[in-house]
């Protein structure tokens, strides 16, 4: 699951805005990996770097209106 990462971006929300507000940020990990201005950007380059199931996507604003969790499979 990608709990790990959406608690990165939590945890880390205020400090990302300087650089990524309005951006798409792709989490792996503990790390933003990249940065899109849009979210079919960020999922088509984060499936090709990384696979599907294996980053998060989210957009970077101020306070709470954007948090979403969207988990992708390989399993139907």
């Amino acid at each position: 699951m990608l709990e790990k990462e959406f608690k990165y971006y939590l945890d880390h929300q205020e400090e990302l805005l300087p650089t990524y507000n309005g951006k798409y940020v792709m989490i792996v990990g503990n790390k933003v990996v990249g940065a899109c201005n849009t979210i079919g950007e960020a999922y088509y380059k984060g499936k090709h770097e990384y696979g599907l199931g294996n980053f998060l996507v989210q957009l970077c604003t101020p306070g709470d209106s954007a948090y979403t969790v969207t988990y992708h499979t390989r399993y139907r």
